[in-house]
């Protein structure tokens, strides 16, 4: 199975907000047909509209690919009318949060290829990076095609099983929440140090994004880039003592938020 398939048989998408349109943008980017894809969505945007794709125009017959793009509460509406396309002809792959690969198969049977996928808000402008595990009938060919289409919206990476889908989610899923509120704590810190607002958002929303980007382009890690801005009794080092305390500092708070996620991410899983 391959995308020669996808253009042969079609694609449904189930769900079209923020995340599936970001898919949807970047498959038709990239050369597939518009008439080789079907997209179910019970409020259409006016982009979507324009698009060309089959809008709320029935399924299609034998799909190579169901992508499930519905938010976790309208899961329970959404995956009974897919029961159909279970039990292997179909690929069925999934970017819902929280629901688990068993809960597909209950509703689809067990003889149909799943492949779960956690990807991030960056995936609207084409930075995200999506992590995604099969279930035992998704075979390599199909965790290919998976990828190949969740690449469309930016890096994809391959977990051993599910069972380390909970801290992916709590590192890269709700990830961005954490540097979002980095740049809202760094900008009130240089309020509090006499900035006006609007200059401490600029510097601080600027700063995490430049550190950033050189932190991905670099060839060094992230505590080498580290030193290489901390000068022996600087400003850098003064800060970096408070940041890197153990007892207070990033390390330990850090930990305890992830673990906090991922925990949640465990008792809401279904």
């Amino acid at each position: 199975m391959d995308m020669g398939d996808v253009r042969a048989r079609g694609l449904l998408l189930l769900g079209c907000g923020k995340m599936g349109s970001a898919m949807l943008a970047g498959w038709l980017k990239g050369g597939l047909a518009p008439a080789s894809v079907w997209v179910q969505d019970p409020h259409p945007s006016d982009w979507l509209k324009a698009q060309g794709v089959h809008l709320n125009d029935g399924l299609p017959e034998r799909p190579a690919i169901v992508l499930i793009a519905v938010k976790p509460q309208m899961m329970a509406e959404a995956l009974p009318a897919l029961a159909g396309l279970g039990g292997g002809g179909t690929l069925v792959a999934t970017v819902a949060a929280g629901t688990r690969i068993a809960t597909y198969e209950a509703v689809l049977g067990a003889g149909t290829p799943i492949v779960r996928a956690m990807p991030n808000t960056p995936a609207a402008i084409g930075r995200g990076i999506t992590a995604i595990c099969g279930n035992a009938e998704a075979t390599p060919a199909h965790l290919a095609l998976a990828e190949a289409l969740l690449s469309a919206v930016g890096q994809v990476v391959r977990l051993e099983g599910e069972h380390q889908m909970d801290a992916v989610t709590a590192v890269s899923g709700s990830g961005p929440a954490y540097v979002f509120h980095l740049i809202e704590t760094l900008a009130a810190a240089g309020e509090a140090e006499g900035l006006p607002p609007a200059l401490a958002l600029q510097l601080a929303r600027a700063t995490v994004a430049g550190a950033g980007a050189l932190a991905e382009a670099s060839d060094e890690g992230p505590g080498q880039l580290r030193v290489n801005v901390t000068s022996p009794g600087g400003t850098t080092a003064a800060a970096l003592a408070v940041l890197m305390d153990e007892a207070r500092g990033f390390p330990a708070l850090m930990r305890d938020a992830v673990h906090a996620a991922a925990e949640r991410g465990r008792e809401l899983g279904t």
